[in-house]
């Protein structure tokens, strides 16, 4: 009897990948409760690469936040503005985001690409709450 053998895209196999990309500096990550800060900075965008029905669905993640696809981040690039230095990525769980983040370092276009760490997922989940994990209900 031989073995299970997974194809190359098997998840394990690209989670094993995007980890061992972050532990050695290849994708840098912005870790979920600095992104409003981070979002702030001058020349920062917030690229959310989820699919538009997800975003129609779910809501947006962060105001000022851009949507583009993941499928369309190479056709789309000019629509980034030409001030941005610093992106921020997102999507649902950061698979897609890990792939736009490889696709717009190796474009060499901006100076920081990072990929949020926990994604839409976890940051839509706390960004509501306080440091005691209560919701904030807003005014």
């Amino acid at each position: 009897m031989r073995p299970p053998v997974g194809s190359a895209k098997d998840p394990v196999n690209i989670a094993g990948m995007a980890a061992q990309n972050i532990i050695d500096g290849i994708v840098e990550q912005v870790d979920w409760k600095d992104l409003e800060r981070v979002a702030t900075l001058p020349g920062v965008l917030v690229l959310d690469v989820r699919n538009t029905a997800e975003v129609e669905k779910n809501g947006i993640l962060i105001e000022g936040a851009l949507n583009i696809p993941l499928n369309d981040i190479r056709a789309r690039m000019d629509d980034i503005p030409g001030d941005v230095r610093h992106i921020v990525l997102s999507c649902a769980s950061g698979q897609r985001a890990y792939y736009a983040t490889r696709i717009l370092k190796q474009s060499g276009r901006f100076e920081k690409v990072e990929n949020l760490g926990g994604a839409w997922k976890t940051y839509s989940k706390v960004r509501d709450r306080d440091s005691t994990g209560k919701e904030v209900v807003s005014q």
